[in-house]
């Protein structure tokens, strides 16, 4: 069959793409960008690929007249006070091309809105569910709680609060029941309903066997990790309160924290199991996929984070147009460094930068420079990496956008994506001539203003010494054996 997937890179779709491509569909993909779809993906050479962003109609690429089905995977948490609007506009835009093929059925994945007095992210998905049955194509939603699996923002979030909290001051919202499920059952549904027509013109909700709370969910991990936790409830923290806790002790920006705190005064559990009609499925319990989570990122193999969403507040949707770094108009400090080691261990070091591995020199001013970050509502530093050994472009380091990954060229561009007075570039590059090796590490500034200039050259004594250090070690750097 020909099926269209419309948010080929978002968490869902870049972790559908392979289950359908094993079946030997033939894949149309609907991305932003083909630059980064062709730079992040294996499948790029097995998929067509469409250009366009849904908010701008006439960005759109025409779709192919012989769709059979269409995934539209296309989701936010965002907190544009136009939010709601923005997401039907979208879908609006969405059936008005759909419309012209001959597509037969749409498949959305929405969230469980049983409870009531909905959140304003849920009250969105059920309107972008209203929108879709206006197309001519029949309509399959499928509603989901909580989705468990490496990567996924739920997981990060209760893995961060568990492992760095031994104690942990929480809000009432901790009591809120919820449905988890595995990413790999989420998957198989997704896969299960595609021209059934038991499904056509249906709403199902989809869950786990396990009805936790948030509570629940983070002892649950606590026992999985061997780690002992005290939870304390404080009844009078208030949702802004709340969302600036969330925000602070882990990796999630402050929108998608006040997003998160909104829904979880929302009960997300299955009132119909109608969906065991159409698809027989064992779902895995809360344990099982994290269990499955932590196999993932032992293996290092995530293939998805909801990290690499690509965020309207950093960056739009054209971000590597900024791959060419602007020559006038800009600041540079350089680092040249010398070497005689292998190139290749050099090359190693650079694409292991950040994450776990930190940034080789003066960790604590790096961690400082979060901080203040995520004061001013930034990223900050803990978002760390999707995986320690590769990186990809469009993938997040910390408070950085991979832009270029070469490894011909021995060369590694990074955007800021940390609140400034202008923009950054971080790039690196191993330079090989007439016999001799060598580390070129540039800092590039586009400054904003008079602001910019004097935020420069206020920052300039510590690159004096972090730049230097930090190249220095990453020409040096080795991983010393374990002992035994």
């Amino acid at each position: 069959m020909k099926v269209l997937l419309a948010g080929a890179n978002g968490y869902i779709g870049t972790r559908l793409i392979p289950v359908l491509l094993e079946q030997n569909h033939n894949l149309v993909c609907l991305v932003r960008d083909k630059r980064r779809f062709h730079e992040q993906s294996d499948f790029s050479d097995r998929v067509a690929l469409i250009k366009g962003d849904l908010l701008k109609e006439a960005t759109v690429e025409s779709f192919p007249k012989d769709i059979d089905v269409a995934y539209y995977l296309v989701h936010s948490m965002s907190q544009d006070k136009n939010f709601a609007d923005l997401e039907a506009q979208s879908a609006q835009n969405f059936v008005k091309l759909l419309d012209k093929t001959h597509c037969k059925q749409v498949i959305f994945l929405s969230g469980i809105t049983n409870d009531d007095n909905l959140s304003e992210h849920l009250l969105s998905r059920r309107h972008v569910e209203d929108v879709l049955r206006e197309a001519k194509a029949r309509l399959t939603v499928l509603r989901a709680a909580i989705i468990i699996g490496s990567g996924s923002s739920s997981f990060e979030i209760i893995r961060d609060l568990t492992e760095k909290l031994p104690i942990m001051t929480v809000p009432r919202w901790v009591h809120t029941k919820c449905q988890p499920i595995a990413i790999r059952d989420v998957l198989g549904y997704l896969d299960g309903v595609m021209l059934n027509e038991k499904a056509f013109d249906k709403t199902f909700d989809i869950g786990g066997p396990d009805i936790l709370s948030f509570k629940d969910m983070m002892l649950n991990y606590a026992k999985v990790r061997h780690l002992k936790r005290r939870i304390i409830t404080i009844p009078f923290l208030s949702p802004k309160i709340s969302s600036y806790w969330l925000y602070f002790v882990t990796s999630v920006s402050y929108s998608l924290a006040q997003s998160l705190v909104d829904s979880m005064k929302n009960e997300t559990i299955m009132k119909n199991h109608d969906i065991d009609k159409v698809i027989k499925r064992e779902c895995l319990t809360y344990r099982e996929a994290l269990a499955l989570a932590f196999k993932k990122i032992e293996q290092n193999s995530i293939v998805s984070s909801w990290r690499d969403a690509l965020n309207n507040g950093y960056l739009t949707s054209d971000f590597m147009d900024q791959i060419k770094v602007p020559q006038n108009g800009t600041l540079e400090y350089k680092v040249n460094t010398p070497f005689d080691r292998d190139p290749i261990a050099v090359l190693n070091n650079i694409m292991a930068i950040g994450g776990k591995r930190g940034w080789y020199y003066w960790d604590w001013i790096w961690g400082l420079r979060g901080f203040f970050d995520r004061v001013v509502g930034g990223v900050g530093l803990r978002r760390g990496r999707t995986s320690d050994v590769t990186v990809s472009p469009g993938d997040v380091i910390d408070f950085w956008r991979v832009l270029l990954v070469d490894k011909v060229a021995k060369r590694l561009l990074l955007y800021a994506e940390m609140k400034l007075p202008g923009e950054a570039w971080l790039e690196f590059k191993i330079i090989e001539r007439n016999g001799k090796k060598s580390l070129s590490q540039i800092a590039t500034f586009r400054p904003s203003g008079l602001w910019g200039r004097v935020y420069w050259y206020l920052m300039f004594p510590f690159h004096l010494f972090i730049f230097k250090g930090m190249a220095q070690q990453i020409v040096n750097f080795e991983i010393l054996p374990a002992k035994k």
